[in-house]
């Protein structure tokens, strides 16, 4: 289990800087597991795949403005990426960060955000060089939040000096169209080519649309560092099921019915559900689960997810699903096709 079997090469310009004109106007490339078929269609089409007899799992979370840029007294410019509240499912004013700079900051060093926000930095942490942080703010912290911050974009998405209307764009399509439960510092993007459209169809075809939330983490950013990948430890999400969700998801199991995730982070609530309970079991929990093959999935019968990174988690989560040879077969095929890849990039559908 090596993490240079993950690895496979990317030509810069294929890495999406921006969203494709429409939503649903992404390149989706179709994977038939059962006789190892690559189709290439658009998103669109995807109406057309999805059986009636499914039920289609969505992760509803949403990506909090979490980037904050602001100033020391100084005139030192530093940037706060707010991570997690300390206290999970408790907003507060006291948060996990990055901070950049760090070597400009330590205990007591108030970084100003604007006159409505600030943070004092309060200790450096043990986990990969994070920090804890307090808030300084009168009002609701959202509402403060969305006034000040900035949407915390991958580091493969460059915006060094982002105009308005590129900062609007990505507020607006770095995420789903069905977010509900901010919390996340990152958008799950297999949900990103959904349109209210789309869905409205499938319902009306008469696929069951079934909700859960996973707060997406700063693990997402963080790549796989040791070469033997059963070394490498996950990060913790929040996730949530409702009872609700859970009763859908498994009546359909019962019944035979496909359940299709939408995205890695919904295969992970769901996989960490059952791997706990041996059902989808409603409950407010934390998943560390590291997918890889081989994997046998307990819930997940297909998949609608972005191409990933290099040597990521994602890679090995998608391998196990469809195999590491089909995957890396598709993905070569992705290359010579000119497909976008990573957040904001094209996407496929494993059947």
């Amino acid at each position: 289990m090596l993490l240079s079997e993950y690895d496979y090469n990317l030509p810069e310009e294929l890495i999406a800087q921006q969203p494709a004109d429409r939503r649903e106007n992404s390149k989706m490339m179709v994977l038939t597991r059962a006789d190892k078929s690559i189709k290439h269609m658009h998103f669109y089409d995807i109406v057309d795949l999805i059986d009636e007899n499914s039920v289609l799992v969505l992760n509803d979370t949403k990506v909090l403005p979490a980037r904050l840029i602001g100033y020391k007294d100084t005139g030192a410019k530093i940037e706060v990426f707010l991570l997690k509240p300390l206290k999970d499912g408790d907003c507060g004013p006291d948060w996990q960060a990055l901070i950049k700079p760090s070597k400009r900051v330590k205990p007591g060093t108030i970084v100003s955000i604007s006159d409505e926000l600030s943070v004092e930095v309060i200790q450096r942490l043990e986990d990969d060089g994070e920090w804890l942080v307090k808030l300084i703010y009168n009002g609701d912290l959202f509402e403060v939040l969305h006034r000040n911050g900035n949407i915390p974009l991958p580091p493969y998405i460059e915006r060094k000096m982002p105009s308005e209307e590129l900062k609007q764009l990505d507020f607006e399509r770095y995420q789903t169209v069905y977010a509900r439960d901010e919390g996340s510092v990152a958008a799950p993007t297999a949900g990103l080519h959904f349109t209210k459209d789309i869905l409205e169809r499938l319902k009306s075809k008469g696929v069951e649309i079934v909700y859960v939330t996973l707060n997406v983490g700063i693990g997402t950013f963080r790549p796989v560092k040791c070469e033997n990948i059963l070394d490498h430890k996950m990060h913790a999400e929040t996730y949530n099921i409702t009872s609700e969700a859970a009763d859908k998801i498994n009546l359909a199991k019962k019944a035979g019915k496909k359940i299709v995730a939408v995205g890695t982070t919904t295969v992970r609530t769901l996989e960490s559900a059952f791997k706990k309970f041996g059902v989808v079991k409603a409950c407010h929990d934390s998943s560390e689960l590291f997918i890889y093959p081989p994997y046998k999935f307990g819930v997940v019968d297909e998949l609608i997810t972005n191409f990933h990174l290099p040597k990521s988690t994602l890679l090995m989560l998608v391998s196990a699903l469809a195999g590491k040879d089909f995957i890396f077969k598709a993905y070569n095929q992705a290359v010579e096709n000119n497909y976008r890849f990573f957040s904001y990039g094209d996407c496929m559908f494993i059947r």
